[in-house]
Formats: C-alpha cells, structure tokens, sequence
C-alpha cells in the first residue's frame, strides 16, 4: 500500500488491519463502502418479524442487519460488523412479538413503527428532485409530496 493509499484510508477512518502486509487492501470506493457497513446497521427488511417467543427462553437479535437467520443472530457480524454486537433478549411470557428488521428502533429488538421512515426515505431517494410521486401500495394507492415530506392518503 502506498503511502498516499494509507493516509487516505486513514482518514477516511476505515483502515482494516491484517497480519500479512500483501493482504492489505488499497483505498478503493468498495473497501470504503465495507467499512461503513461496519460501523452502521443494514435494514435487513422494510417490515418487522413476527415471531412466536417463549417465556424464559433466550435470544440474540441481530443488530447489524447481516444476519441470513432474521430478525436473530448468526454470527455474521463478526465479518460483516464487528462493531455491532446482537442484543441479547429474554421474553417474561409467550406470544407473538414484532421484532424489528429495519434496525432503526428506538425499542430494540421490538418494532417501534420506524420502518416507516426508512420505507418513506428510500421512496424519497427513488424520486430524486421530484416533488410529488404516485405510489402503489397494498391498500392501494397514495401521493407523497418530497418538499414537505407528509405522506396524503387517496
């Protein structure tokens, strides 16, 4: 790696340390973009889990959104996210939760209704400098206008 290479990389904040010098990376926009998923959860979905729970019982809850096992944990974070660690969880009774999938929750691991900014956002960014967009949705279909981010039903 050269030293231009490396004090980009590490100003960028995402210098990758291996034990064999030929394994490391130059700065590149891919190694940049593993870096920041690292450091920040992927919505692994735009809907929350429901699942059945037991009582007593233990759980991991991925938090990094890389889990293949969603909404739990399975282990995948170790490559993908080391900096984001599952949380652990322990249900007091039986029943059906909603756990959520986007990983912005503010009640984690349950669902908190967040995923509708993350849906919201992303229409947003699909749109671009539009200011209103048609919508098919399940219940039919809405507007949204981007200028003043408020979601009209129809």
């Amino acid at each position: 790696m050269n030293t231009t290479n490396l004090v980009l990389a590490m100003q960028r904040g995402c210098m990758q340390t291996f034990r064999q010098p030929q394994l490391v990376l130059p700065a590149s926009s891919s190694m940049v973009r593993s870096c920041l998923l690292s450091t920040q959860p992927v919505p692994a979905a735009r809907l929350p889990c429901r699942v059945k729970v037991s009582a007593g019982k233990r759980y991991a809850w991925c938090a990094c959104g890389h889990s293949k096992k969603q909404p739990f944990c399975d282990g995948a974070h170790r490559k993908e996210a080391p900096s984001i660690l599952p949380l652990r969880f322990t249900p007091e009774k039986d029943g059906t939760v909603l756990l959520c999938a986007c990983k912005q929750t503010k009640n984690a691991p349950y669902c908190d209704g967040s995923h509708f900014k993350v849906i919201f956002r992303d229409l947003v960014k699909s749109h671009g400098n539009s200011r209103n967009a048609d919508v098919i949705g399940p219940s039919g279909s809405f507007t949204y206008r981007t200028e003043n981010f408020v979601v009209l039903s129809s």
